[in-house]
C-alpha cells in the first residue's frame, strides 16, 4: 500500500468504520474472520466444537487462527488455515468454514491435509511417528446433498473394503443440517448473527466478546484488513483511473468504493454460485441478500449466472 493511499484511508476512518461496523453486525460464524477469532483464540470454544463434530472428548493444548502454512517450493501455493488446533495426543486439526461452492473442490481437502502432514516430522524421525491429521470443512450447504450431518472420508483398500489406517481423516459438516441433536443445534448457532440468539452459552459469550465487548477492536482490525484485500481486487479499476488522472480524490474514491462494493460483490458472487449449483434455493439466495425474488433473479441473470427454475 502506498504512503499516499494509506494516508487517505487513514484520514477517513469515520466513514470506513460505519461500513465495517455494518459488516460486523451481519457476520455469523460462517464468516472466517469472526470464526478464526472465536475459535482460533479460545481453547474452550474449539474443544466444544470438536467434541460435537468428532463425537468424543477432545483435549486441545494449542490453537491458532488464520495460521499460514508456507509452501517450501518456490512459487508453490501457500494456505492459511482458519483454525489450526493440536490436541493432547499430538493430532493436528484444521477447521475451515466455507460459504461458497467455488472453494469446495474435494482436492482442496487433500491439499490442506498434505500441507499439515509435511510439517509433522523432523529430520531423522521415522514415518510411523507421524500423528493423525484431521481436515474439517464446515460448509454453509450440504456438500454431498444426502441430508446427513457429517461425511467422513478415509482411505480404504478397494479389494477388501478395509480401512487403510494411515491416520489421514477428512470430515465434511453439513451446515444446513437442522436435526434436534448436538450438531443440529451447533449449526443453527453458526447461522446466528446476534450473540443473544446463540443457544450455546460458551459460543454466545465468545461471539459477544468480539462483536460487542473488548474484542471488538480486534474484530474491526480483522475486517479492515479483509476489506483492504477486497479493495485491491475489486477496487483496482477505480484506483487506477484516479491515479492516471493524478487526482487524490480518485484514489480516495477507489479505496472507499473497493471496501464497500468489493465485499458486497464478493458476497453476491458466493451466493449466486451457490444458487446456480443448487446449494441454495432462489428464495434462500434472495433472502440472504435482502432482495425480492424478482430482483434477485434479475440481478443474478445480469451478472451472467444461470437462474434455476423455481419448482
Amino acid at each position: 500500500m502506498s504512503g499516499e493511499t494509506k494516508e487517505v484511508f487513514g484520514s477517513n476512518y469515520g466513514q470506513n468504520d460505519v461500513i465495517i461496523n455494518g459488516l460486523i453486525e451481519k457476520m455469523t460464524l460462517f464468516d472466517d474472520n469472526l470464526m478464526s477469532l472465536v475459535f482460533g483464540q479460545n481453547i474452550e470454544t474449539t474443544e466444544l466444537l470438536l467434541r460435537v463434530i468428532m463425537e468424543r472428548d477432545i483435549k486441545v493444548i494449542d490453537v491458532w487462527g488464520q495460521d499460514e502454512l508456507k509452501n517450501p517450493v518456490i512459487g508453490g501455493r501457500c494456505i492459511t488455515l482458519d483454525v489450526h488446533a493440536i490436541d493432547v495426543d499430538g493430532r493436528h486439526i484444521d477447521i475451515e468454514v466455507q460459504i461458497n461452492a467455488e472453494g469446495s473442490h474435494v482436492k482442496r481437502a487433500r491439499y490442506h491435509s498434505s500441507m499439515m502432514d509435511a510439517r509433522m516430522l523432523e529430520e531423522g524421525q521415522e514415518f510411523k511417528e507421524i500423528k493423525d491429521s484431521y481436515v474439517i470443512f464446515i460448509y454453509d450447504h450440504d456438500k454431498f446433498r444426502k441430508g446427513l450431518p457429517f461425511y467422513h472420508i478415509q482411505r480404504r483398500v478397494d479389494e477388501t473394503g478395509e480401512a487403510f489406517g494411515d491416520g489421514s481423516h477428512i470430515i465434511y459438516v453439513n451446515g444446513r443440517y437442522e436435526g434436534n441433536d448436538d450438531i443440529g443445534r451447533m449449526m443453527r448457532d453458526f447461522h446466528q448473527c446476534r450473540p443473544e440468539l446463540i443457544k450455546s452459552e460458551t459460543l454466545s459469550k465468545a461471539v459477544a466478546y468480539y462483536k460487542e465487548k473488548e474484542g471488538r477492536g480486534a474484530m474491526s482490525e480483522a475486517v479492515r484488513k479483509y476489506a483492504m484485500e477486497y479493495a485491491k481486487e475489486y477496487g483496482e479499476e477505480q484506483r487506477r483511473e484516479g491515479m492516471k488522472a493524478g487526482i487524490k480524490a480518485g484514489i480516495k474514491t477507489g479505496i472507499e468504493t473497493g471496501i464497500e462494493t468489493g465485499i458486497q460483490t464478493g458476497r453476491r458472487t458466493e451466493i449466486f454460485l451457490s444458487v446456480q449449483d443448487g446449494d441454495y434455493s432462489v428464495n434462500r439466495g434472495a433472502e440472504k441478500l435482502g432482495m425480492s425474488v424478482d430482483e434477485f433473479e434479475k440481478s443474478m441473470s445480469e451478472a451472467g449466472y444461470r437462474v434455476p427454475e423455481l419448482v
